[in-house]
């Protein structure tokens, strides 16, 4: 038990060492659909079939998005998945090298005040470094808060952790570590 509680540190660890890239903040949005329905003073934007949101390194996809935009200009949106197509996300992460992470689920709710991802039934995030799997998560419920560098995994899709409601599944990856030349072996000595 103590060995699972450290793996789960380590991995979350590992995972928030680098946050989203932080240039995608001063990046305009720009969405692709098939249909969009406006409603100018409720400001909610909806938005179905082939739903892409890119911002920055940011993207978003799913079959039906809904976009509200508080007084304060901030924009909140709720991503939904149909039979056999879930919502998804992927960011570049900052740091060194190529990092990136990207998730799943039925529904995904994003703001871009709080830059907080909520990923919601059978939900799934993967960190990749250089196009590699590195660490993969999945749950009820997960929170990715790339500010903060913090995720939260539930086991039900309220975000709060239930006795008997499921468990989750984390995975991993082997550190790869160059090979250490072999030691020369020592002459032979004449006796």
């Amino acid at each position: 038990m103590k060995k699972l509680i450290l793996s789960a540190t380590m991995l979350l660890l590992a995972m928030t060492a680098a946050h989203a890239e932080k240039a995608d903040a001063n990046k305009p949005t720009t969405i692709n659909y098939d249909d969009l329905q406006i409603d100018d003073v409720k400001q909610i934007k909806t938005l179905i079939g082939n739903v892409v949101l890119t911002r920055g390194t940011l993207l978003m996809k799913s079959p039906k998005a809904v976009m509200t935009t508080d007084p304060e200009g901030y924009d909140f949106v709720v991503l939904t998945s149909t039979a056999g197509t879930p919502a998804t996300f992927r960011q570049k992460r900052d740091g060194a090298g190529d990092q990136w992470v990207e998730g799943e689920a039925e529904r995904i709710e994003y703001s871009n005040k709080t830059d907080l991802v909520k990923l919601f039934s059978k939900a799934k995030i993967r960190r990749l470094e250089g196009g590699r799997l590195s660490d993969e998560v999945d749950g009820e419920f997960i929170s990715y808060d790339s500010r903060k560098e913090q995720f939260a995994v539930k086991n039900s899709v309220t975000g709060e952790s239930k006795p008997g409601a499921g468990r989750g599944t984390m995975v991993i990856q082997p550190t790869i570590r160059p090979t250490a030349p072999a030691a020369p072996t020592p002459p032979a000595t004449e006796k």
